[in-house]
């Protein structure tokens, strides 16, 4: 099924993908968008954590979503759709909410951490794992509320700009002694509402989609993303 995959890369390069293992947290707009990359890219191994169950409010944006899973698990529909796909792929599916109390329970062998998570606390934790297991991280943050789905970027997080998520983040990072270099995926454009965050599937898939990009690129290195 990687035939156009391997054509493009070359074997060595998707055998390097295939052998990369992820940890996704968050499988929502930006974090459903990133698994299906996932996935159909050749990645073989990907622990998925998610506590939410499906709702008819997401069926706008979610991938993963449909009239016929309403109410049910998001890791677990994705760890269905995953075998729908690839019948050979690992998925390791945990239905917890990530906190500071469980997150030393995780395996510590990941080569990249997706931060697809909506809790500001639960991304700082996430952050101080991978900094001091030596793991890659890219973070998601705010692209609800937006509409110009082309101003949706890789960018580091010092370098955020018309975020709310990103410059809380910022403060935080800074106030741990954390690094603030690292890569995220935010939107440049403002927000053009306040209050409760709503979303087309625009900015959410093409997030998750750059996220994987980001990822494929760090891994097979043909090209350097400038971030």
């Amino acid at each position: 099924m990687y035939e156009r995959v391997i054509n493009l890369i070359g074997n060595e390069n998707f055998q390097k993908i295939q052998n990369t293992k992820v940890l996704l947290v968050g499988i929502g707009g930006v974090g459903g968008f990133a698994f299906e990359a996932l996935i159909r890219s050749g990645f073989q191994n990907i622990t998925i954590i998610d506590k939410d169950k499906i709702d008819i409010t997401n069926l706008n944006r979610q991938i993963i979503t449909n009239n016929k899973n309403i109410n049910l698990s998001k890791v677990k529909i994705a760890q269905k759709r995953s075998k729908s796909i690839n019948k050979n792929i690992k998925i390791k599916a945990l239905e917890m909410f990530l906190d500071k109390n469980n997150i030393n329970d995780l395996d510590k062998d990941f080569d990249f951490i997706i931060d697809a998570c909506d809790t500001l606390e639960t991304k700082l934790e996430l952050i101080k794992f991978a900094t001091i297991n030596k793991i890659k991280i890219i973070s998601a943050m705010g692209v609800g509320n937006r509409i110009d789905a082309s101003q949706v970027k890789i960018k580091r997080l010092d370098k955020t700009n018309n975020d709310p998520l990103a410059r809380k983040l910022r403060k935080l990072v800074k106030d741990n002694k954390l690094n603030s270099k690292i890569p995220v995926v935010c939107s440049e454009e403002l927000p053009i509402k306040k209050g409760k965050v709503d979303s087309l599937i625009t900015s959410p898939g093409i997030a998750g989609l750059l996220i994987v990009n980001y990822i494929i690129n760090d891994i097979i290195k043909v090209y350097q993303l400038k971030i």
